[in-house]
């Protein structure tokens, strides 16, 4: 199978597998609809899937780096699906999280793997992991409409209906996997970089920014659809809008950012991109009205701008753990943001969610 098929069923099969980490937000809104939840009460749904997700994913990333594991792909995807799709039946708030949980776990597994695999199918290139990143992207810009779809008829039994992106993505792993195993039976190039050169400084200072960045995207994820609603005077359809805003600013993002890093060094082109986040995130705090959503858009695509190249300067900096790299960068990315999540909820119930969001302004200055 040739390199850019290869690269196509990944990032296909990211996108079934980030479809899991938008539906968390997605549903926010309904558990608070339908089950009365808080704020925080509501935001420790997104911690519940996030703590584990970004705690697991450098320890999945440093197996990763010890032996090539892709059997995980197709596994780790149906974990992914199954949590989310188990997470509207439990009637209890315990085993809602329970089950958010294992979708985290899930989704912890498959991003050091699959971008190990997408890294030696793309030859590093920088743009072919930007195509690998755009599926992850537009997979989360369409969880909130799958997820309405889904839910918003007849209520959050209708969750196992979400398990379907996961069966695609797992069948589509399995061409990915068998290129891999006749590579390996043919003697083909070695799945990982030779130990040499790792950067250690420049990566934690890379992380840092990375879990910073995190805090604001999945801040804004996780309330944009609620505070929507507040700012605009829309219902359910306003929040819906806005978090698929969000989403999709995301992924054109991801594709301004590769062509930027072809004509300009890549570290400028991620502080560039924070510094745009800055004042866009500031608009969505205090822009009231329909202006908000270009102001989403906006916050979203400076926050995405950094997304791919994060992870390749990941790698570079650590050519001896890629896995690890990539489980920080791609997985932590996302994750880690959701560990703040509950913090800006309890703030929002103490004073108001525009009062909790205005932090969030800092997050991508710091970066």
């Amino acid at each position: 199978m040739s390199a850019n098929r290869t690269i196509i069923l990944l990032s296909v099969g990211h996108g079934c597998v980030d479809v899991y980490q938008g539906s968390v937000a997605a549903l926010v809104p309904f558990f608070v609809a339908e089950r009365a939840y808080g704020y925080a009460a509501a935001s420790g749904i997104v911690l519940a899937a996030s703590l584990l997700s970004s705690v697991a994913q450098p320890l999945f990333g440093a197996l990763t780096d010890r032996r090539s594991l892709p059997w995980l792909l197709p596994v780790s995807t149906l974990l992914g699906g199954l949590g989310v799709a188990l997470s509207g039946l439990g009637g209890s708030y315990a085993m809602t999280l329970v089950f958010v949980a294992v979708s985290g776990i899930g989704v912890a597994a498959y991003h050091p793997e699959s971008a190990r695999v997408a890294r030696i199918a793309s030859g590093g290139s920088h743009a072919s992991m930007g195509w690998f990143s755009l599926g992850g992207n537009v997979g989360f810009a369409a969880a909130p409409l799958m997820v309405t779809v889904a839910v918003a008829g007849d209520g959050l039994h209708r969750t196992p209906v979400l398990v379907l992106p996961a069966l695609v993505g797992s069948v589509l792993c399995l061409p990915v996997l068998r290129t891999l195993t006749g590579r390996a039976a043919s003697g083909g190039a070695p799945e990982s970089a030779a130990a040499t050169g790792d950067d250690r400084r420049s990566f934690v200072k890379l992380s840092l920014a990375v879990s910073c960045r995190s805090v604001a995207f999945m801040g804004l994820s996780t309330f944009v659809a609620l505070y929507a609603r507040q700012r605009t005077g829309g219902g359910t359809t306003a929040g819906t809008v806005a978090l698929s805003v969000l989403y999709l600013g995301g992924a054109v993002g991801t594709v301004v950012g590769g062509g930027l890093a072809g004509r300009w060094e890549r570290v400028a082109v991620v502080r560039g991109a924070y510094l745009v986040g800055v004042l866009a995130v500031a608009g969505v705090v205090l822009v009231p009205g329909p202006a908000l959503y270009l102001c989403v858009a906006l916050a979203s695509a400076g926050l995405y701008v950094p997304f791919s190249l994060q992870v390749t300067l990941g790698q570079d900096y650590l050519p001896s753990r890629v896995g690890t790299a990539s489980g920080i960068t791609l997985g932590l990315a996302v994750s880690v943001g959701g560990v703040a999540a509950p913090l800006i909820g309890a703030l929002a119930d103490a004073t108001s969610l525009r009062t909790a969001l205005a932090p969030l302004i800092l997050m991508p200055a710091i970066s």
